[in-house]
């Protein structure tokens, strides 16, 4: 299992490395500029936000109860800190979903060219207009288990593994997420993508694992994005190639 986890970890750091590939760079500069503007908003405002929230904390507490600001302000870090990272995240994704499919589809190709390869599916017109669409379906999905989760923080004794949870879940949805690419362009439906990421769960956990961690490095997040398509569509393209 522990040999699957760094597999799937290593397909993100190769997407990095593929990343200034000619043939690539045209399909990663716009999703990489979306991902700039929109990280950066958000880190603004957050930032802004946190300062108000800790003057709104400070007003709304008796003087008696003024100790409790410090352990209140925790919570509403880690809380705006998800809502930024959930929220900016998914709207990115949203953008730049149609040319995340054809930056999947383009780097098909190139390993189709140098070896054999399951044939890819050709992208139609529809087919990108209709993948915000397809995108929404897949929030609706994540949303089933971003919920329960966030209850769970605030249940005593139980909320002790809840940061463990969210880490797994979160890892979880970055593969889903970024399977969808490589996977939906070979017209294999998210029902589907799931149930093949369930048979490669090391697999899967590694790569959003991975993804996560770089997510979290400031800078070098901006271009995590495109990296994970690129890394996802290799390590899908692997699997499917080795499946009987």
């Amino acid at each position: 299992m522990s040999r699957s986890l760094t597999k799937g970890a290593g397909y993100v750091l190769t997407g990095l490395r593929w990343l200034p590939k000619a043939g690539l760079r045209g399909f990663v500069v716009l999703p990489l500029l979306i991902s700039t503007l929109l990280f950066g908003g958000g880190i603004w405002w957050g930032s802004h936000q946190m300062g108000r929230l800790d003057q709104t904390i400070q007003n709304w507490l008796p003087s008696w109860l003024a100790w409790l600001h410090w352990l209140l302000w925790p919570l509403f870090v880690l809380t705006l800190v998800i809502v930024v990272f959930y929220g900016f995240s998914l709207v990115a994704n949203l953008i730049a979903a149609p040319f995340n499919s054809l930056l999947a589809e383009r780097v098909e190709k190139m390993i189709a060219a140098t070896g054999p390869a399951p044939p890819p599916a050709e992208s139609s017109w529809r087919d990108l207009v209709l993948s915000p669409v397809t995108e929404l379906g897949k929030l609706l999905y994540f949303l089933i288990w971003i919920i329960p989760l966030a209850v769970l923080m605030f249940v005593p004794v139980a909320n002790v593994v809840a940061p463990l949870l969210w880490l797994l879940s979160t890892a979880w949805t970055l593969a889903l997420e970024y399977a969808d690419y490589p996977l939906g362009n070979r017209g294999i439906s998210f029902q589907n993508q799931r149930r093949l990421a369930r048979q490669h769960w090391p697999l899967a956990l590694g790569f959003g694992g991975m993804t996560l961690l770089l997510t979290l490095v400031p800078v070098l997040n901006c271009f995590v994005m495109p990296a994970a398509v690129i890394g996802a569509t290799l390590m899908w393209n692997r699997e499917l190639s080795d499946s009987p």
